[in-house]
């Protein structure tokens, strides 16, 4: 049988790690390959090696059954490949389509670009404005553009790394009808995601990695979700206790929250109305680029365009109070932007404590206390067990996955009295995802209200005591968790909640 793709003996080292170790992968043509493996286990780096980012140390790759080095990205592009990044490679001063035009060959017309972004859009479900800014853009709605580039380059190979995190339920399925078309067309896909349940339904083969190295091949199809995990961590993720709330005085409250657009490509946001007790998670489920950002702007303090009356912090009016005046008195915040907004990629861990932690403990008579945040830092490393060379490693040298435990771990060790958290597992694996949601259950019973944004409905529903919907910058009224269902979450998504045959149906399903 002829391959597509094959690794033998595929290595990369680096002065503190073994990122991949004599790695061998093989992809056949048509064929929907998995990759798998806890966050730090070499997925990355060998996506990378692929697509010619990263050279490997030792080891070859063949592509079409001939020994094929790739030099660079354009040459993997030449050859067929194409891929999506976790952590995305687009100019925030370019509009959509200058950004997919740069992975394009030269010559091709901007307007018949943007129809054919359009046209592609359509056909897998991924809104896009191709005129739009990237700066403007939350991270689905980068992700989208991502998938789109790839896409148009009509790929051989095509990697896509957590690519269902930017959809509804129903344009999941959607998705896997494209990619399953795109297989039986002959191009080969490697995925890479965390959600078993999407691997055994859609893969026919899968890699699994452990700390650098081939665990295990196995047809997905055949195992289950247990055996997977087993493969990937060495056991079962850990259960998730999620106990009946003990609810008190309201800690978050919004009324009334309208604001403009900040910038043409912004969504407004009209009327909006929650509040989020002590001892409670009020879960936001909504498609990226729905209004979420600039909600998050507003209740952290990094718009402060608000009503003073429209935002209430512990019963009191802090519209247009600064975000550094809100975290003083018990607010926390995890933004969906892990490098550039939740971390600075070139500083260390310790000295991204300081980015939310400025109290005496770190700053004294207006010194940083260096042995204090490397203290923390490390118990941050060794509480979340972070995969990091220590305090003094770079936050850009993690994975996505560490990166997001680090500072989930650095704000909740601020014992805040009330956390906003967008997306807090995106990219993240079973394990790890299962820990970060354990400690959002442990801070809720310590009696901090936590507001969580997720695309991930099956996070919502096995962490939240509470869900809204967030659907074109309008909320809609909160429902108990174990009064509702993915169907009606996904219709929500749609902004159907107030039509009246919507309302006949959710109170005939739900009485």
């Amino acid at each position: 049988m002829s391959t597509r793709l094959v690794l033998k003996g595929i290595t990369k080292r680096y002065p503190a790690i073994v990122a991949n170790d004599g790695i061998d992968l093989t992809v056949l043509p048509g064929q929907i390959h998995a990759v798998l493996g806890e966050n730090g286990a070499g997925k990355s780096t060998l996506m990378k090696i692929i697509y010619g980012v990263v050279k490997p140390d030792a080891g070859a790759l063949y592509w079409n059954g001939e020994e094929t080095p790739i030099a660079n990205p354009a040459a993997a592009r030449r050859l067929g490949i194409g891929m999506v990044f976790q952590h995305f490679s687009l100019f925030d001063t370019l509009t959509v389509a200058e950004n997919i035009a740069l992975g394009l060959p030269a010559g091709i017309r901007m307007a018949e670009l943007e129809q054919r972004i359009a046209a592609t859009a359509r056909e897998y479900g991924l809104d896009l404005e191709a005129r739009r800014h990237v700066h403007t853009l939350s991270v689905g709605e980068r992700q989208r553009v991502e998938i789109v580039r790839a896409l148009l380059g009509k790929p051989q190979l095509l990697i896509l790394d957590e690519p269902t995190s930017v959809l509804t339920p129903q344009a999941v399925l959607g998705l896997f009808d494209t990619l399953r078309k795109l297989a039986a067309e002959g191009c080969s896909i490697l995925y890479i995601s965390h959600k078993l349940d999407e691997i055994r339904a859609l893969c026919h083969a899968c890699t699994v990695l452990r700390a650098g190295r081939v665990a295990g091949v196995c047809d997905p199809r055949e195992e289950t979700e247990a055996s997977l995990s087993r493969m990937m961590i060495g056991a079962e993720p850990p259960a998730v206790e999620h106990r009946q709330p003990s609810a008190g005085r309201v800690m978050l409250s919004v009324r009334g929250l309208s604001l403009p657009k900040a910038h043409p490509f912004a969504t407004e946001l009209a009327r909006i109305d929650f509040d989020v007790h002590a001892g409670e998670i009020l879960g936001v489920a909504g498609v990226s680029g729905n209004g979420q950002q600039e909600l998050l702007a507003a209740l952290s303090g990094e718009d402060m365009r608000a009503d003073p009356q429209a935002i209430h912090l512990g019963g009191v009016p802090v519209g247009r109070r600064s975000a550094a005046w809100r975290r003083a008195r018990g607010l926390a915040f995890v933004p969906e932007e892990r490098l550039g907004r939740g971390a600075v990629p070139e500083l260390s861990l310790a000295r991204n404590i300081l980015l939310s932690h400025q109290g005496s403990g770190t700053i004294r008579r207006g010194l940083v206390r260096r042995s204090a945040i490397h203290v923390l830092a490390g118990n941050i490393i060794q509480r979340f067990r972070v995969k990091a060379a220590g305090p003094r490693a770079a936050a850009a040298s993690l994975s996505g996955g560490n990166l997001q435990k680090f500072i989930i771990g650095r704000e909740v060790a601020r014992r805040p009295k009330v956390l906003l958290v967008a997306q807090p597992t995106w990219g993240v694996d079973v394990g790890a995802a299962a820990q970060i949601r354990a400690e959002l259950l442990t801070l809720r019973d310590a009696g901090c209200a936590v507001l969580v944004i997720s695309e991930e409905l099956d996070e919502l529903f096995e962490i939240s005591d509470r869900l809204v919907v967030l659907a074109r910058g309008r909320v809609s009224p909160a429902i108990e968790t174990s009064r509702a269902d993915l169907d009606l979450i996904g219709r929500w998504m749609s902004g159907l909640w107030d039509s009246p045959s919507e309302t006949r149906r959710a109170e005939q399903t739900h009485a």
